[in-house]
């Protein structure tokens, strides 16, 4: 991707893919990786933030004779993906209204 991703984002994305259902790290890359890219090492960080801030919680789960941490999101975190959600629309409109602009210079040209 050429575009920066902030940590905002990274957290909307976070929080959007673990509200689906409760889920643990590797799984939480694989679908962020559909539209960015993103490093487990990336990823361990957000969800310490998003933890802390108790938008998520965790437990451990055995898998396999393994525990896996399993994250899921709380009701914080789904107050806070709903702002999220309102400001992406704005954000991406205001983002398209001046990128589509540059459509019209075009086919001028």
């Amino acid at each position: 991707m050429v575009f920066p991703v902030s940590a905002a984002l990274l957290d909307a994305l976070v929080i959007s893919v673990v509200s689906k259902e409760d889920t643990y790290g590797y799984k939480i890359t694989q679908e962020i990786r559909g539209a960015i890219e993103m490093s487990e090492s990336t990823l361990y960080p957000v969800l310490r933030r998003l933890l802390k801030s108790e938008c998520l919680e965790s437990y451990d789960q055995e898998y396999m004779g393994r525990n896996r941490r399993y994250y899921k999101v709380t009701q914080k975190g789904l107050e806070q993906i709903k702002e999220y959600r309102n400001e992406w629309v704005l954000y991406k409109s205001k983002i398209d209204m001046i990128i589509k602009e540059g459509d019209k210079e075009d086919e001028q040209t």
